[in-house]
């Protein structure tokens, strides 16, 4: 295993509601990482091919207007399947670049989109994904729950990866859940560009003795159609998200960020021994845990809707 490496947190805007063209500008941004030096690179939540920030589709208990229902129609037709043709372009840019990629995406499922993370290996191969299991507030207008089944960590070259997409970080049973797992890169895709977001980043990776990578987009109003009905009005130059990706080490070190003045590709060098000096003084899951009084349990098992008599069927084919 490499000890030291650099890595990278992308923080740019979507092509919104258009999954070719964001593929194509992620395409270019995987290079452009791979260019600094970075073996792995992380990108914000929901990047392919958005976050429908101020979209309001329907707030009114027990009306869907046409219009409402338009939207996500539309929001619907640019997520994309898993796998998928933009799912092999992604390995394609992986395995081009040899560098490991971290994507946030928005996946569709028969009738149902989810807020999902994509990991690609630096061969290309798409190691698996992990669904958010709890949308936050109306994000649950238009996304649906993931369960247990996709919480990986993978033990890669490069450290044990593993992520935790946006308000998930403030669940403490899903930290310690991965904490469990070794990870020693958690990689955090947001859309919270609030400034309380870096001591969150930073409080997990003191917990945890782990790096965090947290990366969020820089998007303006003209990032978005024309006909965007968001509740921050029409003016191009609107700020939408203003970014405050971030990179920390194992002591809540900042090694980059946070940024808000645009589109950028932060980087910082890994040493994965950090992981090991940290644990010294604290380890959450091990001798500075009391299991004697405090126990998670933790149910990774598919809890599918629908079961036939040749066994479990999933409605995305696991």
């Amino acid at each position: 295993m490499a000890n030291t490496f650099k890595a990278a947190v992308v923080q740019a805007a979507s092509v919104a509601f258009d999954p070719e063209a964001t593929v194509a500008k992620a395409e270019k941004l995987i290079a452009e990482a791979k260019a600094t030096g970075a073996r792995i690179v992380v990108f914000p939540e929901a990047f392919i091919s958005a976050y429908p920030k101020g979209l309001q589709f329907s707030l009114a208990v027990g009306m869907r207007a046409p219009d409402h229902r338009e939207a996500y129609r539309r929001y619907f037709d640019s997520a994309i399947d898993v796998p998928g043709p933009i799912t092999e372009r992604l390995s394609d840019a992986a395995r081009s670049n040899g560098i490991y990629v971290v994507m946030g995406v928005i996946e569709r499922d028969i009738g149902t989109l989810y807020c999902t993370v994509l990991f690609f290996a630096a061969d290309g191969t798409l190691m698996g994904k992990h669904r958010k299991v709890m949308p936050t507030a109306t994000e649950r207008l238009v996304w649906g729950f993931g369960d247990g089944s996709t919480l990986p960590v993978f033990d890669t070259p490069i450290g044990k990866v593993g992520a935790v997409i946006c308000w998930e970080n403030y669940m403490p049973m899903m930290r310690m859940a991965m904490y469990s797992k070794g990870i020693s890169i958690y990689c955090a895709p947001t859309a919270d560009d609030r400034d309380s977001w870096q001591p969150t980043m930073q409080h997990i990776a003191l917990e945890g003795r782990t790096f965090v990578l947290s990366a969020c987009q820089f998007a303006r109003r003209k990032d978005y159609p024309a006909d965007y009905g968001a509740v921050q009005g029409s003016d191009p130059n609107t700020v939408l998200m203003r970014g405050g990706s971030v990179i920390i080490g194992p002591l809540g070190n900042v090694l980059a960020g946070p940024n808000y003045d645009g589109e950028c590709i932060l980087t910082a060098d890994i040493d994965l021994d950090d992981v090991a000096r940290g644990k010294f003084d604290l380890d959450v899951v091990g001798h500075y845990a009391r299991p004697d009084i405090f126990r998670l349990t933790v149910d990774e098992q598919p809890k599918p809707p629908v079961f036939s008599n040749s066994g479990v069927q999933t409605i995305d084919g696991r």
